[in-house]
């Protein structure tokens, strides 16, 4: 299955309090954990960014087409651009994605499924998945209706999910504040 990977590093990163994507963790920038997780499967990777702080990646950045909503408004600026029917679509917080997971994902994916995540039994992870560019057209008029809620666009089109243990959990973590950042360096040691 051809795929093309977008990585969703907008936002407003409130809670951080920088650009989410280039907090180092393990000396390194989320985002350049999340390009070696991505790499040995594809590298058709781009970035859907205004920032130039990203600039120093060899990858195409797209700014969102219609700002200020959300991970719902990157994922439609990713589907806009992509040329492929299936996408892989990641948030840019998620630094201990695996490669493993990432082909688990895209093996067990199924053509009928308009989106496919991981989920366990406490938490479904809707920015870690594969998208098809046919919803386009389904998210541009929640983004019009302002119905920007991730589980409202699952509900409403077929998915799929792939079931995991909590324990997997832990690998598709996002980390939104540094709160969160220090819990994970704490898990690690």
């Amino acid at each position: 299955m051809k795929t093309t990977v977008f990585i969703l590093c907008g936002g407003k990163s409130s809670r951080m309090q920088s650009e989410k994507g280039l907090v180092l963790f393990q000396e390194k920038p989320f985002i350049e954990h999340i390009i070696k997780a991505i790499l040995p499967i594809t590298d058709q990777i781009k970035l859907i960014t205004a920032s130039k702080e990203y600039d120093y990646l060899p990858y195409e950045k797209i700014p969102d087409l219609i700002v200020d909503k959300g991970p719902l408004g990157g994922i439609y600026t990713a589907l806009s651009h992509s040329e492929t029917e299936f996408n892989l679509i990641l948030s840019c917080d998620i630094p201990l994605i695996s490669t493993e997971l990432l082909q688990e994902l895209i093996s067990k994916h199924t053509k009928e499924a308009k989106i496919t995540v991981f989920a366990s039994e406490s938490k479904t992870h809707p920015l870690i998945g594969i998208y098809s560019k046919n919803i386009v057209s389904v998210i541009k008029e929640a983004i019009d209706s302002n119905e920007l809620k991730m589980m409202d666009l699952l509900a409403k089109l077929p998915h799929q999910i792939i079931n995991i243990d909590e324990s997997e959990n832990f690998h598709l973590t996002n980390i939104n504040s540094a709160d969160e950042l220090n819990d994970l360096n704490i898990n690690l040691t």
